[in-house]
Order: structure tokens, then C-alpha cells, then sequence
């Protein structure tokens, strides 16, 4: 039968079912046996469009910079040049507006590399596809594919569009799709009921490939309507949530904003209250929002996240998105994969079993991985390596490891016959020479598949049962078996006349050993109270053993069999089981998301891991998406948050310890910033309540050298700090805990606020007092008294600045006593503090800054008053918390 042109007959919403028997879906796709001729295929492409994924939404750039640019933090950096601005201080102004541009256009960049997800996709798509077009074999670009269209796939080929076979056999590569290491063959012939469409024997699928065999095969879906543009869709359709941080800082930020212009009402109508002139009332509120802004907060969390992602990439873990880093501290669900990231991602003989109950070296044992070795089509490059299936290549270097070994070139060499594995059978047969002069058929395969084509008198049960504590011990079990081939005689042409009358030769277990030090890491993760899941495309004993062997299940392990089966209620139930790690096995693409959803919507912090296609999705949902860097896709690492470059999952762990580093020492820079607005506040208050008989102990130009100049180094030298002992021997902190707490406030504002205010008070009213000044004095330019002013502002500058010092110190702990830590294991605090004074000593003593930021050389005494400020500062603060110790 040859294709029809009736396009109407034809609509791209309208798939065919593509397990129907084979003349009525070659019907329904209007094609034979001599494909479509090239005007139909023109046709097909103008209905169903070209053979590619295709981005059905778009992010405005526009819209996302925009975003960026309105951020609360953003906001109040805007104002603050405002400010700038409008205290004619141009220089101070722009250097604010170009931070706020600098810090849109890094967070846009790492939000447009999630977007990319998608594009990647069409990577899988090969450039060309080889199909039978006008009655003839022929080379047309792959996206111009159509339904109806005839292919044909060689090994080494790359599948272009969901098909069905029709004729032949392959090997295919689903790993992108199922997650499942080991390919499967795909045979054209009549379908399975009961299984899932990826799992069907006759089905190839677009972005999959063919390492062995050839075939051809019908087209039924193209484009977006095949497996890979479901998973794109899947993708589109998720949208990634602002993290904890970008949540708090944004609360943290409002919080702030409302703070600081509310003190600055109150305080402008209290200034004309009690009978200032208006434009010192003015510039009094206005030096008071300046004192509230930490212009340097948003900047110093970028940076130290900045500066957490390029520690995380020499430790093995790459991360794409800033706020990933704080969000990894708060993670408290890990739900991995096993192949490649438990485990080693390598097959190797594990067990044998003869019927003798032989597992050393031995003749019983010896025939037995020889046989097994055989009965295989691997094939050995030039520079040594194996290549083919992981379970042959493990089975061949088996029998080399066993003194067993074979010669490949003699195997092919000596064989008569060979049966491919047919995934129905679940068997593998050959008719092979093994040395004796005489052939012999060699079957291997699952015990259930092999052990019922035994000869009577076999030990078929008790194999069986051996078979079945293997299984339990997660190591894939194949049962080998032979039958001597009279001599002289054909060999048969169907396996069925050969695989009969069998003697066992024994059992062979094969297994892929779990890394070293994921059970260390796994056990870290139950010690700081991570809950871990295994989300594989495996079979369901097979990952279950391999959780117990490293920890995970402690101390309940729940396996699901068959996740993709579960419903909401039934998953629901399952995460909320106490005390309970679970395995999903079988897990399809819409199941792992659905995972994810579901620890979302229980208000869990998820970590996903991934490799393959099919986890796009769910590595794009949850809110640390983990690709593997060596075995992974590209697809999957466009979509995820972090990229494992050793596909190890004691990294993930070292990540998660290095995000709760990240967050305490956020907080810790928090401290140190906030700590300086009380000292800032202070003056105008004094100013204020004092009716201007106390002038303005500081300039809104000072403040803002303050908060943009001397803070920001040190601030960024606290972000480096080490971990504090235990911080992976606490629970994960709840993800709506703010990133700011009333203890922090209290610390920052109250106490070490409060004694820094004190201090650079005294500092002022020292100088002014030794010039002889009273209050009311005036001390404007002209007056006697105001070179004595300029250097009292000045003093209060440098002692806000010493504090600062004082400050930093005692803000690297939060509990632990400095000597615990060490005063000098912090190098860049250090370096930042040098840095402060150098910038202080340049704005006191250097002229043109002195005229710019009206401050004065300061006499040695009052140098030496306020170089006593920092242990003042830093030894109240250890003895309160050394006061708390006492008390926890």
C-alpha cells in the first residue's frame, strides 16, 4: 500500500495510537512499505510543522530587569543616591547607581541561564535522518521528519522522532528518558500489554540511540509531540520560586524602608516642634534615612554569595544561581538518584553459584564465567577498550579476572548462532564452539527466564532460591546454562529448538558497588537532620539494597515498587511518615516532579538530583536542582541550580554544610552592619532632643563614606569565615525563619550599637569640651569654635570606624569565645580592617578630602581615645557572650 494524500485525514492534535496492529496504524498514517513521496512529506511538514522542540513562553528581558531594578534592597540603594544627589555630591551618587545596575545585571544573567533549559533540548535532535522516501533510501535534514515517514536506524545512530518498529532489531540508549544505565532492545513485533509506553519493546524515541543492530521504523509523533517536547512542555510549564533568602532580604528590606522614613517624620515634626529651623529639621531627617540605609547590605550578600559559588566549584559543586548557595542551608530533603551518583556507575562480577555451591576459583566456577563470557556481543576497540553492554563488558572482564579469559576474535570466530536478547524472554542464547571441537548452545539470562528450560533431574528450585537471596543483596542475578549440540548436525534456525533440555552451569550476580564515601556522607545527613530519598528509574530491590548498604532507610526504608502507580493521597501519606526515607522506583518524568511538588507543598526544602532528559522537570521545580557534570546531559545541567563535576553525592553534602556556612555568615555581616546604624542614629537624636544647643555630630556625607566606604570590606572578609563547630549537628533551620531575628536586633542595635553610640559620643563631647565649648555655642563657619567642630565630626567618624573595627571581631561568633576560633584564622578580616583605617586616615589628614568631607586632622589624644574603642567594643561583647554560655 502506498500513502494517500488525503490531508484532511491528517491533523497534528490527532496522534495515531501507535500500539495498534501494524496495518491499521500504517492506515492511519497513510504509508507503506515505500514510505511517503517527497510532495506528501512537504505536506505533512506544512500540518505538523518541523521536527523541533519549541520554547512556547518567552521572559521578557525588559520586564526581568525591571524586576530587578524595583528590588526593596534596590529601592533604598536609589533613594540613598537620591540622597547623594541631592547633598551635591555627584561622585558618591553615581558609584550608588552604578552598584544598583551592576547587581540587576548579574542577578539577570543567572536568570536567564535557567531559561535555557529548553533550547538544549534540540541538541538530542540529530542533523540528519536517513528515510525511504519516493520508494528509495535517502538523506533528509531531521527536522523536516513527518508523521507516516519510513526510517531507517543503524547502530550508532541517533533516533530523530518517536517511531515504531517494523522490521529488524536494535540495542537503544534509553538512559535520557528512564534513567536505566543498561540499554534494551527494541525488536519490531506485536506490543506488551500492561507496560508503560517507554517500556513498550517495539517503540523507539526521539533523542535515544541506537548502539547496536539495525531496523526500520514507522514515525508516528514529531516535534513537540513526541517524549522529548513532553518533557520541554513539562519544563516550560514549571517555574522556578524565589529562594528563602530572596524572600527574607525582601522582608528584611521593607522592614528597613519603613523604619527609616518613618524615624524621619517623627523626627522632622519633633525638630519643629521643639523650635528648630525648618532646613535643619530637614537635613536632620534626612541625615537620619541615610543612617538607616545599610547601602552596602545588598552589594556584601551578593558578593559573599559570589564568593560561596567559587568555593562550592573547587569542592566539586558548580552553582548557577547566587541565592542557590543560602538555599542549600536550609535544604532538608535530598532526593537522589542511584546510578552514578550512590554508585560507581560500574558493573563487575560480584557472586557465582554453581550447583555444587562452588564460589572460588575452581573447574565448576571456571566453566562457568568462561560460558558467561561467551555468550556475549562485546567488542574490543583498538586501544583496548570494551565496548557494549555494561552487564557483557562486566561479564567478560569477570572471566578475566577469574582466569577465564577470551579471546573475542576467537569468540565470533567459533560461533555458529547467535539469538539476540529478546527483553520478552528475558534470554540470550548462542551456539558456540568452547573449545572442545564440538558446539554447544550457551543461554544466559534472568533465573525465572532460564532455570524452567532445564533438562529433568536440574537443581531448578534450588537455584531458584539462590537466585532470590542474591536479589535481596541488590546484585542482578543471570542464570547460565548449557546444551552439547550433536556433531555433524545443523545448528537451528529458532531458538526455540535450541534453548530446551539445558544443564546449569550456575548463577552469576552482578553488581554496581555504591561509592566509598557516599555512607559517610549519607550518615552527616542524617546527623544534621536531612531526610534522603532515592528517585530511580531502577528496579525496586535493586535500590533498595543499595540504600541499606549506605544508610539510607534509618530507620525505615518504604519501597515503592511501582511510584509511577501512586496517586497524591497515597504520596502524601508516605511523606508524612515519620522517621521514613523512601525509594521510588520506576519513576517516570511526571513522577519525579511529582515528588518534588509534593515535598513543596509539605513545606520542604528539596534537593533533586538528575542526569538524564527525563529529570529536566523536576531538576527545574525543586529548589536545588542537581545535575551530574561527567555522566549528566545537557539538558539536565541547563535546567538544575548545581552541577556535580564529580557526580558524587558526598558533594551535595559538603554543599549543603558550605550553605549553612554561607547563611551564618550572612547573618554574621548583618550584625556587623546593622551594629553601626544605632552610633549613626544617636547624634541626630542628641541634635534633636537637644533643641541645636548640641550641633550635628555628623554629616550625611560621613555616613554615607561609612556605610559605602569602610564598611563593605570588612563585611565581605566576614563572609569568608569558617564554619563554626556543629554547624552539621543541628537540624536544617526552617525555611520562613528570617534571615534577620529579634536576638540579632538586640545584639546589633542594643547592645553593640548601643556601647559604639556611647562611645563616639563621648568621643565628641571631649573634643568640643576641651576647646572650651558650652551648649548653645555657636559653631558655624567663622565662629572661634568651629575649627573645634570640624574635629569633633571627625571624631566621630574615626570612632564609628574603630567600633566598626570592634565590631567585626566580635560579630565572627556567634556563641564560642574568639580564642575558640582564633584571632588571626581570618586573614581577609584583617586585610578589610586595614583597609578601613588606611581609608580614614586618608579622609582626616588628606586636604582635598578633608574640604570634601569636612572633617580635620585629630590630635594624638584623641587618637589614642578612640584607638581604645575595638576591645572596648569587642570585650563587652564577649563577655555577654560568655554570660550567655553560662546560662544555655
Amino acid at each position: 500500500m502506498t500513502e494517500t494524500t488525503a490531508d484532511q485525514d491528517l491533523a497534528p492534535d490527532a496522534a495515531p495510537d501507535p500500539l495498534e496492529p501494524l496495518p491499521l496504524l500504517r492506515r492511519e498514517l497513510h504509508t507503506g512499505p515505500l514510505g511517503l513521496s517527497s510532495r506528501e512529506a512537504e505536506r505533512r511538514l506544512a500540518v505538523y510543522g518541523a521536527n523541533e522542540v519549541r520554547r512556547t513562553t518567552h521572559t521578557s528581558i525588559l520586564r526581568e530587569l525591571l524586576r530587578q531594578l524595583v528590588h526593596p534592597l534596590a529601592l533604598l540603594l536609589w533613594a540613598a543616591a537620591a540622597l547623594a544627589f541631592f547633598a551635591d555630591i555627584d561622585v558618591l551618587g553615581w558609584a550608588i547607581v552604578a552598584v544598583v545596575l551592576v547587581n540587576a545585571a548579574f542577578a539577570l544573567v543567572q536568570e536567564q541561564q535557567a531559561e535555557k533549559a529548553v533550547e538544549t533540548l534540540a541538541r538530542y535532535l540529530p542533523a540528519q535522518a536517513h528515510v525511504v522516501r519516493d520508494g528509495r533510501p535517502q538523506q533528509v535534514p531531521a527536522r523536516d521528519l513527518v508523521p507516516g515517514d519510513l526510517l531507517v536506524l543503524d547502530e550508532g545512530d541517533r533516533v530523530p522522532a518517536d517511531a515504531r518498529l517494523i522490521e529488524g532489531g536494535i540495542e537503544a540508549d534509553l538512559s535520557m528518558l528512564t534513567g536505566e544505565s543498561t540499554p534494551v532492545e527494541r525488536l519490531a513485533g506485536p506490543g506488551v500489554q500492561g507496560v508503560s509506553l517507554l517500556q513498550e519493546p517495539n517503540l523507539v524515541f526521539s533523542g535515544t540511540t541506537a548502539t547496536e543492530g539495525q531496523a526500520r521504523a514507522i514515525v508516528f509523533a514529531t516535534g513537540d509531540h513526541t517524549e522529548l517536547g513532553r518533557i520541554a512542555a513539562l519544563s516550560q510549564r514549571t517555574r522556578r520560586e524565589p529562594s528563602p533568602l530572596e524572600t527574607q532580604v525582601k522582608k528584611v528590606a521593607w522592614l528597613i524602608a519603613a523604619v527609616a522614613v518613618a524615624l524621619g517624620i517623627v523626627f522632622l515634626v519633633a525638630g519643629v516642634a521643639v523650635g528648630l529651623p525648618l532646613t535643619d529639621s530637614l537635613m536632620f531627617a534626612i541625615g537620619l534615612l541615610v543612617a538607616n540605609v545599610p547601602e552596602g547590605l545588598l552589594p556584601t550578600i551578593t558578593l559573599a554569595l559570589a564568593v560561596g559559588v567559587r568555593v562550592l566549584a573547587r569542592q566539586g559543586a558548580v552553582i548557577k544561581r547566587l541565592s542557590a548557595v543560602e538555599t542549600l542551608g536550609c535544604t532538608n530533603v535530598i532526593c537522589t538518584d542511584k546510578t552514578g551518583t550512590l554508585t560507581r556507575n560500574r558493573m563487575h562480577l560480584h557472586s557465582l553459584w554453581t550447583p555444587q555451591h562452588a564460589t572460588r576459583p575452581g573447574p565448576g566456577t571456571t566453566d562457568l564465567v568462561r560460558a558467561a563470557a561467551l555468550c556475549t556481543t562485546v567488542a574490543r576497540e583498538g586501544d583496548g577498550t570494551l565496548l557494549g553492554d555494561p552487564t557483557e563488558i562486566a561479564l567478560v572482564e569477570g572471566a578475566e579476572e577469574h582466569a577465564a579469559p577470551i579471546d573475542l576474535a576467537d569468540r565470533d570466530a567459533g560461533r555458529s548462532a547467535c539469538f539476540r536478547f529478546d527483553p520478552r524472554l528475558r534470554r540470550m542464547s548462542v551456539i558456540q564452539n568452547m573449545g572442545s571441537g564440538h558446539p554447544s548452545v550457551i543461554v544466559k539470562g534472568a533465573p525465572e527466564a532460564v532455570l524452567p528450560l532445564l533438562g529433568t533431574g536440574e537443581p531448578a528450585q534450588e537455584a531458584q532460591d539462590a537466585a532470590d537471596d542474591l536479589a535481596k543483596d541488590g546484585i542482578r542475578v543471570l542464570a547460565v546454562a548449557v546444551r552439547a549440540w550433536p556433531p555433524g548436525t545443523e545448528p537451528p534456525a529458532q531458538r526455540q529448538s535450541a534453548e530446551q533440555n539445558l544443564h546449569l552451569l550456575g548463577l552469576v550476580g552482578l553488581y554496581d558497588p555504591p561509592r566509598p564515601e557516599v555512607a559517610a556522607a549519607v550518615k552527616r545527613c542524617h546527623e544534621a537532620g536531612l531526610t534522603v530519598h532515592i528517585v530511580t528509574g531502577d528496579n525496586g530491590s535493586t535500590a533498595a539494597a543499595v540504600a541499606r548498604s549506605v544508610g539510607i532507610g534509618t530507620p525505615h526504608l518504604h519501597v515503592a515498587a511501582q511510584s509511577e502507580a501512586i496517586d497524591d493521597h497515597q504520596l502524601d501519606r508516605l511523606l508524612r511518615q515519620e522517621g521514613t526515607e523512601i525509594v521510588f522506583a520506576r519513576s517516570s518524568p511526571e513522577t519525579k516532579l511529582k515528588v518534588a511538588d509534593a515535598l513543596r507543598a509539605h513545606g520542604q526544602i528539596v534537593a533533586m538530583t538528575g542526569d538524564g532528559v527525563n529529570d529536566a522537570p523536576a531538576l527545574h521545580r525543586a529548589h536545588i536542582g542537581v545535575a551530574m557534570g561527567r555522566s549528566g546531559t545537557d539538558v539536565a545541567r541547563e535546567a538544575s541550580t548545581m552541577v556535580l563535576t564529580d557526580d558524587n553525592f558526598a558533594t551535595i553534602v559538603t554543599a549543603i554544610e558550605s550553605g549553612r556556612r554561607v547563611y551564618d555568615n550572612v547573618r554574621k555581616f548583618i550584625v556587623y552592619i546593622f551594629a553601626h546604624l544605632t552610633p549613626e542614629v544617636v547624634p541626630f537624636v542628641v541634635f534633636a532632643l537637644s533643641a541645636g544647643t548640641v550641633p550635628l555630630p555628623l554629616t550625611v556625607l560621613q555616613i554615607l563614606a561609612i556605610d559605602l566606604g569602610t564598611e563593605t570590606l570588612p563585611a565581605l572578609a566576614l563572609g569568608r569565615e569558617r564554619a563554626e563547630p556543629g554547624v552539621m549537628a543541628k537540624p536544617p533551620r526552617p525555611s520562613s525563619q528570617s534571615v534577620i531575628n529579634k536576638d540579632m536586633l538586640v545584639r546589633s542595635w542594643g547592645w553593640l550599637g548601643s556601647v559604639s553610640a556611647l562611645l563616639v559620643m563621648t568621643g565628641f563631647f571631649y573634643v568640643l569640651w576641651r576647646a572650651g565649648w558650652q551648649p548653645g555655642d555657636p559653631t558655624g563657619p567663622g565662629t572661634p569654635l568651629h575649627h573645634a567642630y570640624l574635629t569633633a565630626t571627625t571624631a566621630t567618624f574615626a570612632g564609628i570606624v574603630t567600633c566598626q573595627i570592634g565590631t567585626a571581631i566580635a560579630a565572627r561568633t556567634d556563641h564560642a569565645a574568639l580564642r575558640d576560633i582564633g584571632f588571626f584564622t581570618n586573614p581577609l578580616l584583617l586585610a578589610g580592617i586595614a583597609f578601613e583605617l588606611a581609608f580614614t586616615a586618608a579622609l582626616v589628614y588628606v586636604p582635598p578630602l578633608q574640604d570634601l568631607f569636612g572633617t580635620a586632622a585629630l590630635p594624638l589624644d584623641v587618637v589614642l581615645l578612640i584607638a581604645a574603642f575595638p576591645p572596648l567594643v569587642w570585650g563587652t561583647d564577649e563577655i555577654r557572650r560568655w554570660a550567655r554560655r553560662r546560662h544555655l
